[in-house]
């Protein structure tokens, strides 16, 4: 389990690195990850890393690297 969001977190930060600022929706897409469970994951061990800067607003949260 780690393994895989290991690699997912890393299209997570590919992904972020290419286009800037993404949504959680646009992410998804982009990794191409199964679920939003894994999505998270990801999301959580880079900012675990200190690696992303997150806003939220009414409708959306939207990630990018800091």
């Amino acid at each position: 389990m780690n393994e895989k969001i290991g690699t997912l977190a890393g299209a997570v930060w590919t992904a972020l690195n290419e286009n800037g600022v993404m949504t959680v929706k646009d992410l998804k897409k982009a990794t191409k990850a199964k679920t939003e469970k894994d999505l998270y994951m990801a999301i959580g061990w880079l900012l675990r890393e200190d690696k992303l800067n997150v806003e939220e607003d009414e409708k959306n949260v939207s990630l990018s690297l800091k």
